[in-house]
Protein backbone atom coordinates (compact mmCIF):
# COMPACT_ATOMS: atom_id res chain seq x y z
CA UNK A 1 0.00 0.00 0.00
CA UNK A 2 2.77 2.43 0.98
CA UNK A 3 4.63 1.63 -2.24
CA UNK A 4 1.51 2.45 -4.27
CA UNK A 5 1.07 5.78 -2.46
CA UNK A 6 4.71 6.72 -3.04
CA UNK A 7 4.43 5.73 -6.71
CA UNK A 8 1.28 7.81 -7.11
CA UNK A 9 2.91 10.83 -5.48
CA UNK A 10 5.97 10.44 -7.67
CA UNK A 11 3.79 10.22 -10.79
CA UNK A 12 1.85 13.34 -9.78
CA UNK A 13 5.13 15.19 -9.21
CA UNK A 14 6.48 14.19 -12.61
CA UNK A 15 3.27 15.23 -14.35
CA UNK A 16 3.20 18.50 -12.43
CA UNK A 17 6.80 19.33 -13.44
CA UNK A 18 6.07 18.45 -17.06
CA UNK A 19 2.97 20.65 -16.97
CA UNK A 20 4.95 23.60 -15.59
CA UNK A 21 7.62 23.18 -18.27
CA UNK A 22 4.95 23.09 -20.96
CA UNK A 23 3.30 26.21 -19.54
CA UNK A 24 6.65 28.01 -19.40
CA UNK A 25 7.33 27.05 -23.01
CA UNK A 26 3.93 28.35 -24.10
CA UNK A 27 4.56 31.65 -22.33
CA UNK A 28 7.98 32.09 -23.97
CA UNK A 29 6.53 31.25 -27.38
CA UNK A 30 3.80 33.86 -27.04
CA UNK A 31 6.33 36.65 -26.39
CA UNK A 32 8.72 35.32 -29.01
CA UNK A 33 5.89 35.60 -31.54
CA UNK A 34 5.38 39.26 -30.67
CA UNK A 35 8.58 39.83 -32.68
CA UNK A 36 7.39 40.29 -36.26
CA UNK A 37 8.84 40.95 -39.69
CA UNK A 38 6.50 43.91 -40.09
CA UNK A 39 7.69 45.68 -36.96
CA UNK A 40 11.32 45.02 -37.83
CA UNK A 41 10.78 46.49 -41.29
CA UNK A 42 9.13 49.59 -39.83
CA UNK A 43 12.09 50.20 -37.53
CA UNK A 44 14.79 49.39 -40.08
CA UNK A 45 13.25 51.62 -42.73
CA UNK A 46 13.92 54.48 -40.33
CA UNK A 47 17.23 53.38 -38.80
CA UNK A 48 18.84 52.67 -42.20
CA UNK A 49 17.28 55.62 -44.04
CA UNK A 50 19.27 58.31 -45.82
CA UNK A 51 18.31 60.68 -42.99
CA UNK A 52 20.73 58.78 -40.73
CA UNK A 53 23.61 59.50 -43.13
CA UNK A 54 25.23 56.11 -42.62
CA UNK A 55 25.41 56.44 -38.80
CA UNK A 56 29.16 57.04 -38.64
CA UNK A 57 30.52 57.10 -35.10
CA UNK A 58 29.69 60.36 -33.35
CA UNK A 59 28.05 61.86 -36.42
CA UNK A 60 24.78 63.80 -36.56
CA UNK A 61 23.20 60.85 -38.35
CA UNK A 62 24.22 58.38 -35.66
CA UNK A 63 22.84 60.68 -32.98
CA UNK A 64 19.58 60.97 -34.91
CA UNK A 65 19.37 57.17 -35.05
CA UNK A 66 20.09 57.06 -31.32
CA UNK A 67 17.23 59.47 -30.65
CA UNK A 68 14.91 57.14 -32.53
CA UNK A 69 16.03 54.13 -30.50
CA UNK A 70 15.46 55.97 -27.24
CA UNK A 71 12.02 57.13 -28.38
CA UNK A 72 11.03 53.50 -28.91
CA UNK A 73 12.22 52.44 -25.46
CA UNK A 74 10.25 55.29 -23.92
CA UNK A 75 7.21 54.35 -25.98
CA UNK A 76 7.38 50.79 -24.65
CA UNK A 77 7.96 51.87 -21.06
CA UNK A 78 11.52 50.51 -20.94
CA UNK A 79 13.68 52.69 -18.67
CA UNK A 80 17.39 53.35 -18.69
CA UNK A 81 19.30 51.25 -16.15
CA UNK A 82 19.38 51.90 -12.45
CA UNK A 83 22.51 53.82 -11.60
CA UNK A 84 22.51 55.67 -14.94
CA UNK A 85 21.33 59.26 -15.40
CA UNK A 86 19.81 58.75 -18.85
CA UNK A 87 19.84 56.38 -21.84
CA UNK A 88 23.43 57.30 -22.79
CA UNK A 89 26.78 55.96 -21.74
CA UNK A 90 29.03 58.69 -23.08
CA UNK A 91 32.19 57.48 -24.78
CA UNK A 92 34.73 60.30 -25.07
CA UNK A 93 36.70 60.94 -28.22
CA UNK A 94 39.93 60.63 -26.28
CA UNK A 95 39.12 57.02 -25.46
CA UNK A 96 38.15 56.09 -29.03
CA UNK A 97 41.22 57.67 -30.54
CA UNK A 98 43.74 56.00 -28.23
CA UNK A 99 44.48 53.16 -30.63
CA UNK A 100 44.24 54.56 -34.15
CA UNK A 101 43.80 58.35 -33.77
CA UNK A 102 41.06 58.53 -36.40
CA UNK A 103 39.92 61.93 -35.09
CA UNK A 104 36.60 60.46 -33.97
CA UNK A 105 34.30 62.80 -32.02
CA UNK A 106 32.54 62.05 -28.75
CA UNK A 107 29.85 59.39 -29.07
CA UNK A 108 27.52 57.29 -26.93
CA UNK A 109 26.50 53.76 -26.18
CA UNK A 110 22.74 53.53 -25.62
CA UNK A 111 21.28 51.32 -22.93
CA UNK A 112 17.86 50.19 -21.76
CA UNK A 113 16.95 47.91 -18.89
CA UNK A 114 14.38 45.32 -17.83
CA UNK A 115 14.90 44.56 -14.15
CA UNK A 116 14.74 40.95 -13.04
CA UNK A 117 12.18 39.77 -10.53
CA UNK A 118 14.24 37.25 -8.54
CA UNK A 119 17.91 37.82 -9.33
CA UNK A 120 17.99 41.47 -10.41
CA UNK A 121 21.72 41.81 -9.77
CA UNK A 122 22.57 39.12 -12.33
CA UNK A 123 22.69 40.61 -15.81
CA UNK A 124 22.10 39.19 -19.29
CA UNK A 125 23.50 41.62 -21.88
CA UNK A 126 21.92 41.69 -25.33
CA UNK A 127 24.09 43.78 -27.65
CA UNK A 128 24.44 45.12 -31.19
CA UNK A 129 26.30 48.07 -32.66
CA UNK A 130 24.28 50.90 -34.15
CA UNK A 131 27.10 52.72 -35.91
CA UNK A 132 28.08 52.18 -39.54
CA UNK A 133 30.62 53.84 -41.86
CA UNK A 134 28.82 57.05 -42.85
CA UNK A 135 29.18 58.81 -46.20
CA UNK A 136 32.03 58.18 -48.63
CA UNK A 137 32.56 60.06 -51.90
CA UNK A 138 29.08 61.51 -51.61
CA UNK A 139 27.38 58.11 -51.23
CA UNK A 140 25.45 57.12 -48.12
CA UNK A 141 26.37 53.73 -46.69
CA UNK A 142 23.02 52.88 -45.07
CA UNK A 143 24.20 49.71 -43.31
CA UNK A 144 20.81 48.01 -43.35
CA UNK A 145 22.29 44.61 -42.56
CA UNK A 146 25.48 45.86 -40.88
CA UNK A 147 24.23 46.42 -38.28
CA UNK A 148 20.84 47.96 -38.79
CA UNK A 149 19.47 44.43 -38.58
CA UNK A 150 20.95 43.86 -35.12
CA UNK A 151 19.94 47.33 -33.99
CA UNK A 152 16.25 46.81 -34.72
CA UNK A 153 16.42 43.25 -33.37
CA UNK A 154 17.29 44.78 -29.98
CA UNK A 155 14.24 47.06 -30.17
CA UNK A 156 11.97 44.06 -30.72
CA UNK A 157 13.66 41.95 -28.05
CA UNK A 158 13.28 44.78 -25.57
CA UNK A 159 9.62 45.19 -26.45
CA UNK A 160 8.99 41.45 -26.00
CA UNK A 161 10.60 41.42 -22.54
CA UNK A 162 8.74 44.57 -21.53
CA UNK A 163 5.43 43.03 -22.61
CA UNK A 164 6.24 39.90 -20.61
CA UNK A 165 7.04 41.94 -17.51
CA UNK A 166 3.87 44.03 -17.84
CA UNK A 167 1.81 40.85 -17.98
CA UNK A 168 3.46 39.29 -14.94
CA UNK A 169 6.01 37.09 -16.72
CA UNK A 170 9.09 39.26 -16.49
CA UNK A 171 12.58 37.73 -16.50
CA UNK A 172 14.08 36.48 -13.25
CA UNK A 173 17.44 38.05 -14.10
CA UNK A 174 17.85 41.55 -15.46
CA UNK A 175 18.22 42.29 -19.17
CA UNK A 176 20.63 45.05 -20.19
CA UNK A 177 20.14 46.10 -23.80
CA UNK A 178 23.30 47.70 -25.18
CA UNK A 179 23.54 49.52 -28.51
CA UNK A 180 27.26 49.96 -29.02
CA UNK A 181 29.02 52.80 -30.77
CA UNK A 182 32.37 52.71 -32.55
CA UNK A 183 32.30 49.05 -33.51
CA UNK A 184 33.30 49.80 -37.09
CA UNK A 185 36.38 51.65 -35.89
CA UNK A 186 37.65 48.98 -33.51
CA UNK A 187 34.97 47.75 -31.08
CA UNK A 188 35.39 50.98 -29.12
CA UNK A 189 31.95 51.17 -27.50
CA UNK A 190 31.99 47.65 -26.12
CA UNK A 191 35.58 48.07 -24.98
CA UNK A 192 34.55 51.23 -23.14
CA UNK A 193 31.64 49.44 -21.47
CA UNK A 194 33.84 46.50 -20.45
CA UNK A 195 36.32 48.91 -18.88
CA UNK A 196 33.59 51.06 -17.34
CA UNK A 197 30.71 48.68 -16.64
CA UNK A 198 27.54 49.96 -15.05
CA UNK A 199 27.09 46.57 -13.40
CA UNK A 200 30.02 44.45 -12.19
CA UNK A 201 31.33 42.15 -14.88
CA UNK A 202 31.28 39.38 -12.27
CA UNK A 203 27.48 39.72 -12.23
CA UNK A 204 27.18 39.66 -16.03
CA UNK A 205 26.31 36.07 -16.85
CA UNK A 206 26.33 36.21 -20.68
CA UNK A 207 26.45 38.51 -23.69
CA UNK A 208 24.14 37.66 -26.59
CA UNK A 209 25.55 39.71 -29.47
CA UNK A 210 23.81 40.33 -32.80
CA UNK A 211 25.68 41.64 -35.83
CA UNK A 212 24.20 41.18 -39.33
CA UNK A 213 21.19 38.85 -39.28
CA UNK A 214 19.06 40.16 -42.15
CA UNK A 215 20.54 38.51 -45.26
CA UNK A 216 21.99 35.25 -46.53
CA UNK A 217 25.48 34.55 -47.80
CA UNK A 218 26.86 32.66 -50.78
CA UNK A 219 27.07 29.39 -48.85
CA UNK A 220 23.30 29.08 -48.29
CA UNK A 221 20.51 28.65 -50.82
CA UNK A 222 17.82 29.58 -48.28
CA UNK A 223 17.84 31.80 -45.23
CA UNK A 224 16.74 29.30 -42.57
CA UNK A 225 20.14 29.31 -40.89
CA UNK A 226 22.29 31.35 -38.57
CA UNK A 227 25.97 31.24 -37.78
CA UNK A 228 26.71 30.84 -34.08
CA UNK A 229 30.17 31.90 -32.98
CA UNK A 230 31.74 31.50 -29.57
CA UNK A 231 28.95 29.74 -27.67
CA UNK A 232 31.27 26.90 -26.65
CA UNK A 233 34.49 28.87 -26.18
CA UNK A 234 33.97 29.50 -22.47
CA UNK A 235 30.92 27.49 -21.42
CA UNK A 236 29.53 24.09 -22.31
CA UNK A 237 26.29 25.20 -20.65
CA UNK A 238 25.87 28.11 -23.06
CA UNK A 239 26.52 25.90 -26.08
CA UNK A 240 23.94 23.37 -24.87
CA UNK A 241 21.39 26.07 -24.09
CA UNK A 242 21.68 27.56 -27.59
CA UNK A 243 21.20 24.14 -29.16
CA UNK A 244 18.27 23.25 -26.91
CA UNK A 245 16.26 26.43 -27.40
CA UNK A 246 16.74 26.24 -31.15
CA UNK A 247 15.21 22.76 -31.22
CA UNK A 248 12.49 23.83 -28.83
CA UNK A 249 11.41 27.08 -30.45
CA UNK A 250 12.72 28.12 -33.87
CA UNK A 251 14.37 25.20 -35.76
CA UNK A 252 17.04 27.13 -37.59
CA UNK A 253 19.98 25.33 -39.14
CA UNK A 254 22.89 26.30 -36.92
CA UNK A 255 26.09 26.69 -38.91
CA UNK A 256 29.37 26.52 -36.98
CA UNK A 257 31.62 27.23 -39.97
CA UNK A 258 32.97 30.45 -38.46
CA UNK A 259 33.20 29.00 -34.96
CA UNK A 260 36.34 27.16 -36.04
CA UNK A 261 39.26 28.76 -34.22
CA UNK A 262 41.37 28.28 -37.35
CA UNK A 263 38.93 30.14 -39.62
CA UNK A 264 40.93 32.92 -41.32
CA UNK A 265 38.07 35.46 -41.03
CA UNK A 266 38.43 35.50 -37.23
CA UNK A 267 34.89 36.79 -36.79
CA UNK A 268 34.99 35.82 -33.11
CA UNK A 269 37.39 38.72 -32.53
CA UNK A 270 35.59 41.20 -34.77
CA UNK A 271 32.33 42.07 -33.03
CA UNK A 272 31.32 43.47 -29.67
CA UNK A 273 30.87 40.19 -27.80
CA UNK A 274 34.65 39.80 -27.80
CA UNK A 275 35.12 42.52 -25.19
CA UNK A 276 32.92 40.50 -22.86
CA UNK A 277 34.42 37.14 -23.75
CA UNK A 278 37.99 38.30 -23.16
CA UNK A 279 36.85 39.17 -19.62
CA UNK A 280 35.63 35.61 -19.04
CA UNK A 281 31.94 36.23 -19.75
CA UNK A 282 30.30 33.47 -21.83
CA UNK A 283 29.23 35.03 -25.12
CA UNK A 284 27.45 34.02 -28.29
CA UNK A 285 27.51 35.90 -31.59
CA UNK A 286 24.60 35.56 -34.08
CA UNK A 287 25.59 36.32 -37.68
CA UNK A 288 24.38 35.70 -41.25
CA UNK A 289 27.81 35.88 -42.89
CA UNK A 290 29.01 38.46 -45.39
CA UNK A 291 27.60 39.15 -48.84
CA UNK A 292 28.33 41.25 -51.92
CA UNK A 293 26.91 44.41 -50.28
CA UNK A 294 29.04 44.17 -47.13
CA UNK A 295 30.48 47.64 -46.38
CA UNK A 296 29.11 49.02 -49.62
CA UNK A 297 26.48 51.69 -50.31
CA UNK A 298 24.25 48.91 -51.67
CA UNK A 299 23.59 47.47 -48.18
CA UNK A 300 20.01 48.76 -48.26
CA UNK A 301 16.67 47.94 -46.64
CA UNK A 302 15.23 46.62 -49.90
CA UNK A 303 17.66 43.68 -49.78
CA UNK A 304 16.78 42.55 -46.25
CA UNK A 305 14.92 39.23 -45.89
CA UNK A 306 12.55 40.23 -43.13
CA UNK A 307 11.18 36.76 -42.42
CA UNK A 308 14.74 35.58 -41.81
CA UNK A 309 15.48 38.65 -39.70
CA UNK A 310 12.38 37.96 -37.59
CA UNK A 311 13.23 34.30 -37.03
CA UNK A 312 16.82 35.03 -36.05
CA UNK A 313 15.64 37.82 -33.74
CA UNK A 314 13.21 35.39 -32.15
CA UNK A 315 16.08 32.99 -31.64
CA UNK A 316 18.17 35.65 -29.91
CA UNK A 317 15.17 36.45 -27.72
CA UNK A 318 14.64 32.88 -26.55
CA UNK A 319 18.35 32.46 -25.84
CA UNK A 320 18.16 35.53 -23.61
CA UNK A 321 14.85 34.34 -22.14
CA UNK A 322 16.32 31.01 -21.11
CA UNK A 323 19.45 32.62 -19.73
CA UNK A 324 17.35 35.02 -17.68
CA UNK A 325 15.00 32.38 -16.31
CA UNK A 326 17.03 29.22 -15.73
CA UNK A 327 17.95 28.34 -12.18
CA UNK A 328 21.70 28.54 -12.74
CA UNK A 329 23.89 30.84 -14.77
CA UNK A 330 26.16 29.24 -17.40
CA UNK A 331 29.23 27.71 -15.80
CA UNK A 332 32.58 28.85 -17.18
CA UNK A 333 34.38 25.54 -17.71
CA UNK A 334 36.75 26.45 -20.55
CA UNK A 335 39.54 28.97 -20.99
CA UNK A 336 38.29 30.40 -24.30
CA UNK A 337 41.41 29.43 -26.24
Amino acid sequence: MKKNIVLCLFTVLILSCASRREAASTIATSYMNSITAGDLKTHLTIVASDEMEGRDTGSKGQKTAGNYLISQYKKNGIPFPKGAVDYYQKVPAQFMNQKYDEKLPDSENIWAFIEGSEKPNEIVVVSAHYDHVGIKNGEIYNGADDDGSGTVALLEIGQAFAKAKKEGHGPKRSILILHMTGEEHGLHGSRFYAENPLFPLANTITDVNIDMIGRRDEFHTDSNYVYLIGSDYLSTDLFNLCEEVNQKYVHLNIDYKYNDRKDPNRFYYRSDHYNFAKNGIPSVFLFNGTHADYHKPTDKVAKIEFDALAKRTQYAFVIAWELANRQNRPVVDKDGK
